[in-house]
């Protein structure tokens, strides 16, 4: 088992209070830019199977990509040696913005047919189970939460680097959704107004700037030509220029998060956080205490996350435990 999916199995073990009781099992699945994950997981603090696929297509539309999920989970039951009807509470992750409360995903800004589409409704009539769906990022921060690096702190902001840019606030060890269930799109947040554009069609979002499009755009600007994440942290001067811009402005936007929310830890995860590892996470760090102003500056730890792929699915599988405590 992988050290993300043995900080689970801890979780899991550790005990989830009166629920230890039940007989059924609770499903986590992530629906994401890169493939589909999903874990099985008992509450008797057992974690029963793990599995993941490739999307169906690289431009695979809404309709296949969950018939692809169903039948993922479809393979984990079968592996469980377990019937369907044993699921009483399902997660789901998705990779873009969602409405948590009415189950529908607002859009994909990378796929075709997500445009209000219901995917907990789907989920439910599968599996005759309550669904909770959840943006990716918003989900990575309460897995880090609930079994990750943060797990020993109330409050945290989750930062995710990967083909977009999310994050996702815990406030007391539950997720910060916010009004209409949009809270933590610091992707979105504006840079420059004339800046590059987005991938939600707007310009100048930090998205544009620190995703991995964004920062291989702007080392080809530099001369370095390459697709190569791993190229670009080890370049010379084009890389090294490319990566001190983008810790830059991440420090700035984090000592602005720090500023208005005040949390204990910031978690950053996703590729490029994991490419980039502690070197650039320590420029980011320097960057960020410069922004804060003087009577507000505290060493706010800036970790990078521990779960990894899983983060998603964990997130997943952990609000729907959560649920089952409401």
């Amino acid at each position: 088992m992988s050290e993300p999916l043995e900080l689970v199995q801890r979780w899991l073990q550790r005990g989830q209070g009166d629920l230890m009781g039940s007989q059924g099992l609770v499903l986590g699945v992530d629906i994401g830019s890169y493939g589909i994950r999903a874990i099985l997981a008992d509450l008797q603090g057992q974690l029963l199977t793990v599995d993941s696929r490739p999307l169906p297509a690289p431009d695979a539309d809404a309709e296949a990509t969950v018939a692809e999920a169903l039948a993922l989970v479809r393979s984990l039951l079968e592996q469980a040696g377990t019937p369907p009807q044993r699921i009483i509470r399902v997660g789901v992750g998705f990779a873009g913005p969602v409405d948590a409360i009415s189950g529908m995903t607002r859009l994909s800004h990378r796929a075709r047919g997500w445009e209000l589409f219901p995917l907990a409704q789907r989920f439910e009539a599968v599996f005759d189970a309550p669904t909770l769906l959840g943006n990716d990022a918003n989900l990575s921060a309460l897995a880090e939460a609930t079994c990750g690096v943060g797990s020993d702190v109330r409050n945290l902001f989750y930062l995710h680097l990967s083909s977009g840019v999310g994050g996702g606030f815990v406030v007391d060890r539950r997720l910060y959704h916010g009004a209409t269930t949009t809270a933590g799109e610091i992707g979105h947040a504006i840079v420059r107004y004339d800046g590059p554009p987005c991938s939600c069609g707007a310009n100048g979002h930090l998205e544009a700037y620190v995703s991995v499009d964004g920062l291989l755009r702007r080392a080809n600007e530099l001369g370095l030509r390459t697709d190569d994440l791993e190229q670009l942290f080890a370049d010379g001067h084009a890389g090294q220029q490319t990566v001190a811009e983008a810790a830059e402005l991440l420090g700035k936007t984090l000592a602005n998060v720090i500023n208005l929310v005040d949390p204990h830890m910031i978690v950053v995860g996703g590729i490029v956080a994991r490419r980039g590892g502690e070197p650039f996470l320590e420029m980011v760090r320097a960057r960020c205490q410069e922004g804060l102003p003087p009577p507000m500056r505290r060493p706010v730890p800036v970790v990078l996350a521990a779960l990894g792929f899983e983060s998603v699915a964990v997130g997943a599988l952990a609000l729907a435990v959560q649920s089952l405590a409401d």
